[in-house]
């Protein structure tokens, strides 16, 4: 696996599959064949892809140890980078095609529903993780103040998961949650022990 991790082109290839999800939503609102509820589904399709993306860059640590592939940790800063842009245009998209960017309607929008609020958190959570995922950024915190920092994908993680089930909890509709809330436990739960053996 070791040669394929290193070729030049692993990390375009990763670049363009995490793309692709994109393209495939903005070709379906192009062409209007996301449904009866266009609006509805580009805006929760980015937020699947937030929290998926998401999942896999947190995969990777323990995908790295347990392969024995020290290399997977190359393409970490790309998928959660890509995790950040797929929420950032989720917020976008709520922005504009629920709340006409309204900046009052959607501040009055944030307060009413909890749901909502716990969206933006976690999207603010992202926000200095995206700034400082750069090696400039690395240098200037210094490495121990940087992975501190870092630690906060965790907690943006339960907080984009209670986002998400919150959002479904209005529809009793449970099933895809659960996934994603036993892949994170059990994510959280590798961590967790690590840190007990240290």
């Amino acid at each position: 696996m070791s040669p394929l991790l290193r070729h030049p082109a692993a990390k375009p290839l990763l670049f363009a599959l995490c793309a692709l999800p994109l393209a495939q939503l903005v070709w379906g609102a192009a062409n209007n064949s996301l449904g009866a509820n266009p609006a509805e589904a580009l805006i929760r399709g980015l937020g699947d892809w937030t929290l998926r993306l998401l999942c896999l860059s947190l995969a990777i640590t323990p995908l790295r140890q347990a392969l024995n592939q020290p290399l997977l940790a190359r393409f970490r800063r790309m998928l959660g980078l890509w995790a950040f842009a797929y929420a950032s245009l989720h917020l976008l998209a709520y922005a504009w095609l629920d709340m006409g960017l309204v900046p009052g309607d959607i501040v009055r929008d944030i307060a009413k529903r909890p749901f909502i609020l716990m969206g933006f958190l976690a999207w603010a959570l992202m926000l200095p993780l995206a700034a400082t995922s750069f090696n400039r950024a690395i240098r200037a915190l210094g490495g121990a103040r940087w992975q501190a920092l870092h630690r906060l994908v965790y907690g943006l993680a339960l907080v984009g998961l209670a986002h998400f089930i919150w959002m479904r909890a209005g529809k009793n509709d449970f099933a895809e949650p659960a996934v994603y809330g036993l892949l994170l436990a059990l994510l959280l739960g590798w961590r967790l022990l690590r840190a007990m053996r240290r």
